[in-house]
């Protein structure tokens, strides 16, 4: 990085010779220091970030989903269900046997993609519809980014009727938005790597319909709840802070309700394990087998009641009572038997669709969003390694606007090692994260079409629920008022880097 930088000095001070700040640019620059003290470890992996501004004095009723957000789950658990799946392809679906030596690739997938089942593309889109080039994959390899340009007419933009609709399940594009689909992806990659790479001709709507049945029967089935109930030791983090959180809010005198798809036996299973055999007295209701998304839109179902040992009752629900069991339904019941409406209820989950979009649009609810991968993502955000390519692409980014105007020779020959260079660090940067697709919040500078949704339906988001134990219950999030463009200073790169310096500032802001 020294010889790079000692490199832009150079061309720098060729062009501000150009300009004649030739030696107060040079001057800046023999003393800079990208990174002052103290500036890595900014940000909290525990802490709670907001996105609308929330007082949890005002939150009466907390509600949660069950799976990753109450029970969070061991990176084993996608080993196990890539291979159940795989296995269920070849037994009943019939696909080639040699299918048995892919293994399930840790790291390969990010959640947040989209699939383009025509062209069988797995690639990253931006909060624009701007496919990120470099993160398109047909099967396990990367797809040369002018295939990608080529494959969409001449450009990298998905038009809006290609795109997913308010559930991510577009026509041809499919966004894989839950934890779960992590070995769903890798497992849809492995199997289009083997068919092309022993030359098979395959249907790519019946190979993506039969990879998301496989799927579905390993959660469907039961296979993968036997699984967790067998070893919850293994499989089941944090269970101890799950108790903390719970017990401290009906401490407070607040009313708790879950809304899980999962059926009851294993959830009380795994709440027995987390909280202890009492866990049901901490809640106001609780609703499995929910049906969700369709729980928040679909008026048709009515709750049932079930017994302690999981049997269904036959009588009609007139009211939903404290301690019971009740499956399916819909939120437009619960609602009128409850009477918790707008924002006095603060509803949990990890899914945006199927957790929180409808609670959000439709209903007032306040919503929190579990994003589990948002810990490791800060912690390589807080690494020096980060913050020196970040600040350097931010120096760089603001040369090249600025600079552009001059075009001779030797200023252009300088503006093309600068963008090349750019280039060069934040593809380095972009594989701090994930060397196929990246962070799961940004393209390379845009937010990712993720980061879109995650804005839209959620008030908070956080890594885990125990975030809740750093926080007073009557604490108010404020959002920080980020600049919109034209509200922005002239050095824009300040403020994108926080404190970190940015090279030029104080000569080159004369500069018009």
């Amino acid at each position: 990085m020294q010889g790079t930088v000692l490199m832009e000095r150079e061309a720098c001070g060729k062009i501000c010779s150009c300009l004649s700040h030739c030696s107060g640019a040079k001057a800046l620059l023999s003393g800079l220091d990208l990174l002052p003290p103290g500036v890595c470890n900014l940000l909290n992996p525990a802490a709670i970030y907001a996105n609308n501004e929330i007082s949890l004095g005002d939150v009466e009723i907390y509600g949660f989903d069950y799976d990753y957000t109450l029970a969070q789950y061991s990176n084993l658990l996608h080993s196990m269900i890539f291979n159940t799946a795989r296995d269920i392809l070849i037994e009943q679906f019939k696909y080639p046997e040699g299918l048995g030596k892919y293994d399930y690739i840790p790291g390969f997938a990010i959640r947040g993609l989209h699939y383009d089942v025509q062209k069988s593309l797995l690639m990253k889109i931006d909060a624009f519809h701007y496919v990120q080039l470099g993160t398109a994959y047909r099967g396990l390899k990367p797809v040369p980014d002018e295939e990608v340009i080529e494959l969409y007419g001449g450009t990298q933009h998905i038009p809006l009727y290609q795109m997913s609709d308010f559930y991510g399940k577009g026509p041809s594009l499919k966004q894989f938005m839950d934890i779960f689909s992590l070995p769903e992806m890798t497992l849809l990659s492995s199997v289009i790597d083997y068919f092309i790479t022993h030359g098979i001709e395959f249907d790519q709507v019946h190979l993506y319909k039969d990879i998301s049945d496989a799927i579905r029967d390993v959660h469907v089935k039961g296979v993968m709840y036997k699984w967790i109930e067998k070893d919850m030791e293994q499989y089941i983090l944090h269970g101890d802070e799950i108790y903390a959180v719970l017990n401290r809010l009906v401490n407070h005198k607040k009313k708790l309700f879950l809304i899980t798809n999962s059926p009851f036996s294993f959830v009380d299973k795994g709440m027995k394990h987390m909280v202890g055999k009492n866990w049901r007295d901490l809640f106001d209701m609780v609703i499995v087998q929910a049906d969700k998304p369709n729980f928040f839109t679909d008026r048709r179902k009515p709750f049932r009641k079930l017994d302690d040992k999981g049997s269904l009752q036959w009588d009609k629900i007139n009211q939903l009572e404290k301690g019971k069991i009740y499956k399916e339904g819909n939120l437009f019941d619960f609602l009128r038997l409850t009477g918790w409406r707008g924002s006095k209820v603060l509803y949990f989950g990890d899914h945006l669709y199927s957790d929180l979009a409808d609670l959000m649009l439709r209903h007032g609810w306040r919503t929190g969003a579990i994003v589990p991968e948002l810990e490791t993502e800060i912690r390589i955000i807080n690494t020096e390694q980060y913050m020196h390519s970040l600040t350097w692409q931010q120096a760089l980014t603001g040369l090249l606007e600025r600079m552009q105007m001059y075009q001779d020779a030797e200023s252009k020959q300088v503006l093309l090692e600068w963008m090349k260079e750019r280039q060069e660090i934040r593809s380095l940067t972009k594989n701090l994260f994930n060397p196929q697709f990246g962070s799961i919040f940004r393209t390379f500078h845009n937010p990712t079409y993720f980061s879109r949704r995650l804005v839209r339906f959620s008030d908070i988001y956080m890594a885990s629920i125990s975030c809740l134990l750093n926080y007073d219950v009557n604490f108010t999030f404020y959002p920080r008022r980020t600049p919109l463009q034209h509200e922005a200073p002239l050095w824009m790169d300040q403020l994108c880097t926080g404190c970190m310096k940015t090279p030029f500032l104080e000569e080159m802001v004369h500069i018009r």
